[in-house]
Parts: structure tokens; C-alpha cells; sequence
């Protein structure tokens, strides 16, 4: 089988590649010609691990290549992927502009029946208007059918989600549209994949409801964090006997600086705006955003206090992108932080071990360092942002003798504030009470 994806970002060159793992023909179509190029020679634009490989085999085995002409990938293909952007509005509401740019691109160029599949997060409602548009803008009158096909691809493990996913969601109003879906996956039936057949409107809303539950729970954390810093109780106890009832589970319970980067927010902000419009307020979805926008603000309080104050401090942050194994800096709270910080006089020195270049141009004013002690040089705090794994082992006594004051704080919970503290260090984390060295000094 051949098919097509439209948009080679992030979701779409994922789907490509792993489907050309499958065996299937792929063609990626971009109008953006700097990027087909790039990728016909094997550079991928993002960060993501193992993309870069499995581009490489596919190209190589003759299943995946690479076009800027949109009549040349609806031409062969019997599936279409629509895997462009749907960034939010001014009002947080979607803008499906460049979907239905291609959606009159394939239009045009149809010389046959096809499936044209949304991979995007589109709000419910888009496949009828997909729809609505192609009809309009078809030169003759093909048969086609529409699938929703939603896209569950955490960053940093995304080629292990779409090879070996939890379900696969099909929206569909055809049995033929759901038959070719079903063999396009096919390989999946070996690993026993659950494939949730439903109607088009039910599939665009598992989406959004599936990432505003995790949002959700992340929030809920995040405010236990907070009532347990005025308590003194301890979150990752807390999250610990949570997460052992499994009607509840223990992903996505881990307090922190809140949820960041390209689903999350976007997501959060589109389902919020999907119910004003429908006339129902969907007030648990608006609890969560805004939790998570004060979180933000009270991590700043909380390195404030930390440091008696930003104005002349100097502050090392470890970490930028919203998670570790990611370039992605959508919504980071590193930036909205280091940002603040900077706004109230502190000196940021920070360090990524992938996005560093990227968020020195979008914060101006941070110091990108070359490693976690140059951050540290001279620091009156250190501040760790993103849990990459080269954090998780740092030494103390090296950034006790370096820093200008022997501060951490651990805004992802990383470390055991006992081991930190016998180094003499004033440990600051999330959820769980701070912690100091002893009066009579320390020792490892």
C-alpha cells in the first residue's frame, strides 16, 4: 500500500517513518523546501531518539522519500495523512487554516477514490468541515471518506508509542475507510493493540479528553504539593499511596514546576474553548489550567525565598525544554521562569543538553553555560528545571566548592533531600519540607 503524510513536524515525519518500519510506502510531503531537503539527507529538524535512524532505514530501503509537490503525494497515494500544525488562537480555540489549506490541496489533485486521515489534534467537528471543504474544492467529483485518527505520541519516546501503542483510535462513517485503516495497522494485531472503532465526532474528543485527564492529574499533584508544603507533609508519599489504588495509578503524579510543551496547554485551551461553544463550561478542564499557571508563579516565590530576594542574585538553571529527551520548548516553564527571574534582577546561567541555543534566542538575557558547573561558577543558588538523566548524579562537593552559596533547588523532586543535605547543602524541593545541614557542619 501507498500512502501520503502532509506536514513533516514533529507527528508527521514520526507516522512516516514508523509506518515505512511497517513495510508500507511512504511519501512526506512539505511545501517547506530548506526542510524536504534537509531531510533527504538525513537531517531531522527536532530532537527525538531514534528518528534520525529509523529516517535513515526507510529512505534507504526504498519505503520512505521526500516531496514538496502535493499532486505527487495524493497521486499514489490510497491514504492521506493530514499531520499539519493547529495552533491556538488568540482565544485558545484551534486554527485549522492549514488544515484546510490541504484539505483544498488534495482536493484539487484527486484522481481517485481516498481516505484522508486527520493525525493533527483537531477539535470536534473538523472532520465534517474537512469534509465540507474537499467537496467544495474538488475539480471533479471523487469519492473519498474522512478518519480521525488521533495521534498519542509522548515526546522522547515517540517511536516506541506509535510501534507498540496502548490502543489505536479510528473515527469513521465508512466500513471502507475502516477496513483500509485496520490493514494499515495491521502489524499491531501481533502485539494485540486494542483498535477502538467509533464514529469521527467520538474519536476527535478521545484526544482532548485523554490529555486533559493527564493535565488534570498533574494539576491535582501539584495543588497536593502545595497543601503539603503548609502541612508538612511529604507529596512523594502522598502520590506513592495514590498511585498503588489502581483505579487511580502512579503516572503522571509527579509534583513539579507544572506541564509544559506543544499538547498539554494547546489541548487544555482548544477543549475549554469546544465547550464555551457548545454551551457547557468545562470547569475541571479550567481548574487545571489555571493551577497550572500559578504553579509557575509559586516556583518563583519559591526560589525568591530560597535566595533572600532575585535583585543581584546569581542563579544557575538546569535544564529548559519542558521534559527531558526533547528539544521542545513550547510552553517550557523554564522560559516563563527564567524570564521572571530575570525581569526581577537576577543573572540566569543555564544549561540544556539539547535546547540551549534555541532558548537563549527566545529568553534574552540567558547565559547558555557549557556544562552543569559551569552553571554553578559562582551561583547563589542552583535550580534544577527539566530531569534529564545527566542530573540525576551530580557531584556536590565539586558545586559546594564552586557555588557562591551551597543551594539546590529541586524542582522536579530529583533528589533525596537526606544525601543532599550531608553535603551541606540547603535543599529546597517540591511538596516535601526543606532541608538544612546541621549546625555542626556536614559530612558525606
Amino acid at each position: 500500500m501507498h500512502i501520503s503524510v502532509i506536514g513533516t513536524g514533529y507527528v508527521g515525519l514520526v507516522t512516516g517513518a514508523c509506518f515505512a518500519e511497517f513495510g508500507v510506502h511512504v511519501t512526506c510531503m512539505d511545501n517547506d523546501a530548506r526542510r524536504i531537503e534537509k531531510l533527504e539527507k538525513g537531517d531531522v529538524p527536532f530532537y527525538e531518539p531514534g528518528i534520525t535512524e529509523l529516517v535513515a532505514k526507510g529512505v534507504r530501503e526504498g519505503r520512505l522519500s521526500f516531496t514538496t509537490d502535493i499532486a505527487k503525494a495524493v497521486d499514489k497515494a490510497l491514504v492521506i495523512f493530514i499531520a499539519v500544525g493547529t495552533p491556538p488562537r488568540g482565544d485558545g480555540s484551534a486554527d485549522l487554516s492549514y488544515v484546510e489549506e490541504v484539505g483544498k490541496g488534495i482536493a484539487r489533485h484527486m484522481t481517485g477514490y481516498k481516505v484522508i486521515v486527520t493525525k493533527s489534534t483537531v477539535p470536534v467537528g473538523t472532520g465534517q468541515r474537512l469534509r465540507e471543504v474537499i467537496k467544495k474544492s474538488q475539480a471533479n467529483a471523487f469519492q473519498f471518506d474522512i478518519v480521525s485518527n488521533p495521534e498519542f505520541l509522548r515526546e522522547g519516546s515517540a517511536i516506541e508509542d506509535f510501534l507498540r501503542p496502548n490502543r489505536v483510535v479510528i473515527g469513521a462513517d465508512s466500513d471502507h475507510a475502516v477496513a483500509i485503516m485496520k490493514d494499515l495497522y495491521r502489524p499491531l494485531y501481533l502485539i494485540e493493540t486494542p483498535i477502538v472503532v467509533t464514529d469521527i465526532p467520538t474519536a476527535e474528543l478521545i484526544k482532548y479528553a485523554s490529555n486533559a485527564f493527564l493535565a488534570t492529574k498533574i494539576s491535582f499533584i501539584n495543588e497536593m504539593a502545595n497543601l503539603c508544603e503548609r502541612v508538612g507533609g511529604n507529596v512523594q508519599m502522598v502520590a506513592k499511596g495514590m498511585g498503588l489504588d489502581n483505579r487511580i495509578g502512579s503516572k503522571f503524579l509527579h509534583a513539579g514546576a507544572g506541564f509544559g510543551g506543544s499538547c498539554f496547554p494547546k489541548d487544555l485551551a482548544a477543549l475549554i474553548q469546544a465547550g464555551e461553544r457548545a454551551g457547557y463550561p468545562v470547569q475541571i478542564a479550567l481548574a487545571a489550567s489555571k493551577v497550572n499557571e500559578d504553579q509557575r508563579h509559586r516556583m518563583v516565590d519559591k526560589i525568591r525565598d530560597a535566595v533572600g530576594g532575585l535583585g543581584g542574585k546569581t542563579l544557575g538553571m538546569l535544564g529548559l525544554s519542558f521534559k527531558p529527551n526533547t528539544n521542545d520548548l513550547r510552553e517550557a516553564p523554564a522560559l516563563a521562569i527564567s524570564q521572571q527571574l530575570l525581569k526581577e534582577g537576577a543573572t540566569v546561567r543555564a544549561y540544556d543538553p539539547i535546547a540551549l541555543g534555541e532558548a537563549c534566542k527566545t529568553v534574552t538575557g540567558l547565559k547558555p553555560c557549557k556544562d552543569v558547573y559551569d552553571v554553578a561558577e559562582g551561583a547563589d543558588a542552583l535550580i534544577i528545571m527539566t530531569e534529564w538523566n545527566q542530573f540525576r548524579s551530580l557531584d556536590f562537593e565539586r558545586l559546594k566548592g564552586i557555588m557562591k552559596a551551597p543551594v539546590l533547588i529541586d524542582l522536579r523532586n530529583v533528589y533525596d533531600p537526606d544525601r543532599v543535605v550531608r553535603f551541606g547543602f540547603h535543599y529546597i524541593s517540591v511538596g516535601r519540607p526543606n532541608e538544612r545541614p546541621s549546625a555542626a557542619g556536614s559530612s558525606v
